[in-house]
């Protein structure tokens, strides 16, 4: 049991910090003058490709679905692609890591579409992680130089936060697609999800082709590490050690962010910019330990 819980938590950080990368390997690819649709066609079709022969071929997961099950996985993979194409459009217009970091706000608006929609009671717990998340952004508001921060770029993250929490609400909600095993899921999550890009992208005779190794490097690290490292070993980690643990240790995709922003294209690290931070994490780990007691006593 303690060897599984320790391969859990390795995983879950993996999971987490792989995740935190998208900057690292997407700026590249916009300094390298490619639009954020064709960086994201890229990283759908490629990660697409890698992740179907590791299912078909490697894990011998059946992909067959039926009717019932293609309409949800369709939306789903609509909200989940819609989010991607939103956070890296805030990245044109605020830092990285920061951007990342009001991401992490999803769980707070999973917790307010539940209370409003599903009829969860809203506690002072919650009420309290909303308020000190909220400061958390309202500290990030200045970015670098102490200038305020782009406000389309924030409402551009706000936005992407809130396609990812609908998301997360209809994989937990919706009947049809709860039986079916998360490695299937994400393969139809992307699948469906690149139509976004085939269809912004003219079916793809505005793609914009990709000339420089390096660059191509970049496309396959972020299909990879963010995409199926990600989605890999966070399917591990949830069936070990459960999904409140491996949702704290997704505290690290905000940080992991910040640390590259930071090393390697230089943007300021703060003192506001920590309290901030730390304000936002502190108001995720509220909800995510109040759930966890929650399943305890029940």
């Amino acid at each position: 049991m303690r060897k599984h819980n320790t391969i859990g938590f390795l995983n879950g950080a993996i999971a987490a910090a792989s995740y935190g990368t998208n900057p690292l390997f997407a700026l590249p690819l916009y300094a390298g003058g490619i639009g954020v649709n064709s960086v994201l066609f890229y990283r759908y079709a490629f990660a697409l490709l890698i992740y179907g022969v590791w299912l078909k071929f490697v894990k011998k997961v059946s992909l067959k679905i039926t009717f019932r099950e293609f309409v949800p996985l369709f939306f789903l993979g609509l909200f989940f692609s819609l989010s991607s194409l939103t956070l890296f459009e805030a990245f044109k217009y605020i830092e990285a890591g920061i951007a990342c970091t009001i991401l992490f706000i999803y769980p707070l608006l999973v917790a307010l579409i539940m209370t409003i929609f599903f009829k969860e009671k809203i506690t002072k717990t919650v009420i309290f992680s909303i308020v000190l998340t909220f400061a958390g952004i309202v500290m990030l508001y200045h970015g670098k130089t102490g200038a305020p921060l782009n406000i389309h770029g924030v409402s551009v993250v706000l936005l992407s936060a809130l396609l990812y929490a609908l998301y997360i609400v209809g994989v937990k909600n919706i009947k049809t697609v709860n039986h079916i095993k998360t490695d299937k899921l994400s393969f139809y999550v992307m699948l469906f999800g690149l139509i976004v890009y085939v269809y912004n992208l003219k079916f793809c005779t505005q793609l914009q082709i990709i000339t420089e190794p390096k660059l191509w490097l970049c496309a396959l690290a972020l299909a990879l590490f963010p995409t199926i490292i990600s989605l890999e070993t966070l399917t591990i980690s949830i069936k070990l050690i459960g999904s409140t643990t491996t949702a704290i240790l997704g505290a690290l995709e905000p940080l992991t962010a910040i640390f590259f922003g930071v090393v390697f294209f230089h943007e300021q690290l703060t003192l506001r910019i920590c309290a901030g931070v730390g304000l936002i994490l502190a108001g995720v780990f509220l909800i995510i330990t109040r759930k966890r007691s929650q399943t305890q006593k029940a």
